[in-house]
């Protein structure tokens, strides 16, 4: 089932630079970028990266990988944007013709080529990211018709990925155990916020098949088992930091916890109207809890 793109510009010429920024979606590029800040805290005392290299490793985690992922999901979801969001610049007409898929295209190479530039151990995550990227969007594969892998994907792509490569690029290394266990959790609990973000695309995923956990669990579910989701991995975290002599730590990543187990019993009293509220605020205090247990591994495990 497909839906009539409206054009709201002629589908020849090139798109403005505005219009391209706007597909790369800058309010995207935080996530990563502020799980690759996470990273860089965990290592710094293994290694010490000069400011450039850090500079590029927040343009590659931002603008570049994170940029390319929204362009291949909107050139691929163009159909369904037309439904829910047909403002979009694709759906919109604003980036024509082809034009989508050819920014999605240059921008994998230009990121793989910047990830290349730092090292194996950055190239390696990238790679990764950018496969799933692709896979998440596109066909065949199309991870996103399933709410369950889909999400694991993205959350995977936007905190854990990152905080690994911010972790490689000032050690110069392989990150610690340590570092690929708290990325993994996060990772995972990450899952519970896409979930929200799904929230506002409930109709078009339904109408054009997409199985998003809100569209086939129902609101109120699907918002319960995001919460539970996020809220799963912070307890190990806490539990963790407490066994590698941290208490101060865990106690930090503790009560952001429970300001969230607050926020969450707002939410899940009217989850649709609610979700991105929850996401301005209860998300902030999620990614607050990454900061710490960064500094908690800054500190040194069992110090």
């Amino acid at each position: 089932m497909t839906a009539t793109i409206p054009l709201s510009a002629p589908v020849r010429g090139r798109p403005a630079p505005a219009a391209v920024l706007e597909l790369l979606k800058p309010v995207t590029w935080f996530a990563p970028m502020w799980a690759f800040s996470c990273g860089l805290v965990s290592a710094s005392s293994a290694g010490e990266a000069g400011w450039l290299t850090i500079a590029t490793g927040v343009l590659l985690c931002g603008p570049l990988v994170c940029g390319t992922s929204q362009a291949v999901n909107d050139w691929f979801d163009r159909h369904v944007d037309a439904i829910n969001e047909p403002n979009r610049p694709i759906p919109s007409g604003r980036i024509p013709g082809q034009w989508g898929l050819i920014i999605a295209i240059v921008w994998t190479c230009v990121s793989l080529s910047v990830a290349a530039m730092l090292g194996r151990f950055v190239f390696a995550p990238a790679l990764f990211g950018m496969a799933c990227a692709w896979a998440y969007s596109a066909p065949p594969l199309r991870l996103k018709r399933n709410g369950w892998v889909g999400n694991m994907a993205v959350g995977m792509c936007y905190e854990g990925l990152p905080w690994i490569t911010g972790a490689a690029v000032m050690s110069g290394g392989l990150p610690t155990w340590q570092v690929f266990t708290l990325a993994g959790l996060y990772s995972l609990g990450a899952h519970g916020i896409m979930t929200l973000n799904d929230f506002k695309s409930i109709e078009g995923d339904r109408k054009m098949g997409l199985d998003s956990l809100p569209a086939v669990m129902g609101e109120e579910v699907a918002a319960l088992l995001a919460c539970v989701v996020m809220a799963g991995p912070q307890v190990i975290v806490i539990t963790l930091l407490s066994l590698w002599g941290h208490p101060a730590y865990a106690a930090g990543v503790a009560i952001l916890l429970a300001v969230q187990i607050v926020l969450m019993r707002r939410l899940l009293a009217a989850p649709c109207e609610r979700a991105p509220w929850y996401n301005a605020t209860g998300t902030t205090l999620y990614v607050l809890g990454m900061l710490v247990s960064a500094f908690a591994l800054k500190a040194g495990v069992g110090s």
